[in-house]
Order: C-alpha cells, then structure tokens, then sequence
C-alpha cells in the first residue's frame, strides 16, 4: 500500500487531503524526485504551508507514523532534511535527530481508491482493469495506445541494432538473421537466430545457384543433420553428405539440436519447412534488404517477397523420412503479416534512426497502421474488454501493455491505472487538482 501512496505523491493526486494536524493545508509545488534507493523517497521536494512559508527539502511516505522510529530515521542524518512525513496512519510524532519535530499529514484515501488498487494488483486475469476499462475516455485510451505502438518498435529495434552489432555492422547479414528469426514465428525464434548468426552470408552466396547446397548449410548449421542417426531419407542423406563438406570448407559449426521445439507444432509450422523456405529466399543470392527498403512499406509491394513456393520434396514434407499427401508450399496471407510485424517493421525503424532517416523510422510506424491486426488469445482478451483493434499498430500496442506492464504487475506506470486511480479522486474530492 505504500507503493499508493508514493505514486500519489508523485503526481500531486492527494488535492486537499494534505493537512496538518492544526487544519493547515499543504501545498505541493514540486513533488521531488523519486528515489529508489538509500534514503528518503523522494529529494528537492517543495511544498507550501497555507499562511506560513514555502520549504523546500525532502520527502518521507510511510503507512504508520510509527515506521519512523522502526526504521531508525529519527538517528539517521540523511533524514534531517525532511521537511514533510506523509502517513495513511499517524500514530505519533515524529523527530529529528535534533529532536525537532517534523511537519506530518495523515492521508485517509477514498475506500473506492484501495479497492480498485487492490483489484489491480490482485487480478489474475491477462487485463486486470477490464471491468473499468469502459469508464476511460477515448483519448486517454488512444493516446497510451499510440505511446505504447511507438515503446515497443523502438524496443524491437534496440533489439536490431543488438544483432547489427553482432554481425559486425553488416545490414545485409542483420536483414537475414531478423528473417530467420521471425521464420521461427516466436516458438523458435532463438534457434532460428542463433543458426543465422553463425552463418556468414558470403558463404551462402557462392551457392546461390544451388538449392541443395543451400539446404545444406541451413540445416546443417541448425544441428538438424548427423551422420550418426539412422535416418534413410535419401534427402537427409544427401544433405549430410553436402554439409559435411562443406562445414569442413568453412569450419563450420552448428547450433546445438535440442534448442528446437516441436511440441504443438502444426505439421506447417515445422522448423524444417520454415528451414526450406529460407533456402528459398537465398536462390540467386539473399538481396532482401534492398528491396524491403525499395517497397517503402507499401503492403502490397511486401507481400510478393515472401511469397515463396516450395518445390520437389519439401512439397511433399513436412520433415525428412515422412510424407505427406496434402502439404501448403507457401505461407499464409496471415504468416507474411507477421513476417512484416516482425522483421520489417523493426528494422526500418532501426535502420531509419541509423542513417538519421526519420521519414524511414516513419514508414514502421505506417505500415504497422496498414496491416491487420494479430489475432491471438491477449488480443482477444482486450477487445472483449471493450478496446477496439484495428490495425496492428494497436495489436502491437496491446501485447506491449500487456506484457510489459499487466504480466509485471507494473499498474502504477499504466496510463489506464493513472485515469482510473485520479478519477476516484476527483470524484471524494471536490477541490482543484494539481496538475
């Protein structure tokens, strides 16, 4: 509960329930800054005592007056610079080191208040605010949504300029490993990452005219070939032999096997297909940066370049040694969507912010509002608690507040939390409030 308190405190929510024990009332010019470690919470606070002076110094938020002394401030000298105890309980005076008393004003917040906190911290459910969400205005809704689309492209392309990074600063070789990893559809986007990190595209390309040996290095680097099992495709023993060789050629070595996963995995979502469709896009050399950067966001000049056919044995396959009679040899509309969603979007951003191109930063952020929205068990979740999606900017938005906010029980930095915590306020309290 004292974490209520000092959220209050922080945005001047308290409005005249800051008296002294004297009727007095206290004003707040300047709440402070909040600190999160040794000390008091929060230092260069000023505050206004109506018909006294103003002080300026630092702040002490606690549930019981009493915690005070239980915590030794009253010996301590960082807390000689308080110049104002905030208490939900004031169940004595408080001291100085000096022995001086310490102004105090006891705060008794609205029954409302705790219970929708409560509520907000407690919930197990996926949205905990759902059944106040309605109540919000459509501008404090569009406002966070549009706040949160832009933290979590940004987010995606710090994460960009991690692989940049790692590639020695090669955007060609970043474009392949952000591909493959969104080829992984978040189930095996590790594997699928770590596989083309530690595969150099120079060697690709001296075998872009051939599929096989393409297949090769792609599966071989993802552990998926070993001469040891007894596997008697005739194509996994093809591939084996190719990757052998080649691994030798270029020292070569593969990212353990046991990093991919299976389990629930429909036959099309198959690493070994997303594997093949890979190959696919490296025939002919892996240009794929120029020409995301040449549609400028523009959905339907995207689509085409995922829009890749398997052929010959992967249209018959789902993995090696099993068959298959009805087999999709290309991606759905709602796949290529999600490929832009993840590997396009953040890396115009990124790469946008890294030439000092804001227009190509921009074109993220538009071509997320063209894209339909994802559909998946938190997004239906939001738009059955009443906030309508549209567009994947918004679906984005929702999975990052979701995520990055309700998982962490993080409440207190939510917008959603903010206007419902104030309008409680404002409601058990008529008079004006600081802004």
């Amino acid at each position: 509960m004292e974490r209520l308190y000092h959220y209050l405190w922080k945005y001047r929510m308290f409005g005249s329930r800051l008296r002294l024990p004297d009727g007095r009332r206290v004003e707040v010019i300047d709440p402070g800054i909040p600190n999160n470690g040794a000390g008091p919470d929060f230092f260069n606070s000023k505050i206004h005592i109506v018909g006294a002076e103003e002080w300026a110094g630092n702040v002490e938020i606690h549930i019981k007056a009493s915690d005070w002394f239980r915590h030794g401030h009253d010996k301590d000298m960082a807390y000689d610079s308080i110049i104002l105890h905030v208490v939900a309980s004031a169940d004595c005076k408080v001291t100085r080191r000096d022995g001086s008393v310490i102004p105090q004003v006891e705060v008794i917040l609205p029954p409302d208040l705790y219970s929708t906190y409560s509520r907000l911290h407690t919930e197990l459910e996926a949205v905990r605010c759902e059944q106040s969400l309605h109540t919000l205005p459509s501008l404090t809704i569009t406002d966070w949504l549009e706040s949160l689309v832009i933290e979590r492209v940004q987010a995606r392309a710090s994460n960009v300029m991690r692989i940049f990074a790692l590639t020695g600063n090669d955007w060609q070789q970043t474009c392949f490993v952000l591909l493959a990893r969104a080829m992984g559809f978040g189930l095996n986007g590790d594997p699928f990452e770590l596989m083309a990190l530690s595969l150099p595209l120079r060697f690709m390309a001296r075998h872009s005219d051939n599929p096989m040996q393409l297949e090769a290095l792609l599966f071989g680097q993802a552990g998926m070939l070993d001469t040891s099992k007894h596997i008697l495709d005739e194509r996994y023993q093809l591939l084996c032999r190719e990757y052998y060789f080649l691994a030798r050629k270029y020292g070569l070595k593969p990212i353990r096997s046991d990093m991919w996963k299976y389990a629930r995995t429909r036959p099309q979502n198959m690493p070994h297909r997303r594997l093949a469709m890979l190959a696919r896009a490296c025939e002919g050399g892996f240009s794929m940066l120029r020409k995301l950067l040449d549609c400028k966001g523009e959905p339907e000049l995207l689509i085409p370049l995922f829009d890749w056919t398997l052929e010959g044995y992967w249209a018959t396959h789902y993995s090696f040694d099993t068959e298959e009679a009805d087999v999709s040899v290309r991606l759905s509309k709602t796949s290529i969507y999600l490929l832009m969603i993840n590997a396009v979007v953040p890396l115009y951003y990124a790469y946008g912010m890294h030439i000092g191109n804001p227009d190509m930063a921009e074109l993220a952020i538009n071509l997320l509002e063209a894209l339909p929205p994802e559909q998946n068990t938190i997004i239906r979740r939001w738009q059955a608690a009443g906030i309508p999606v549209k567009s994947a900017a918004t679906s984005q938005a929702l999975l990052q507040l979701r995520r990055e906010y309700c998982d962490r029980r993080d409440c207190m930095r939510c917008r959603f939390s903010h206007h419902l915590l104030r309008s409680i306020i404002t409601k058990s309290d008529k008079a004006s409030i600081y802004s």
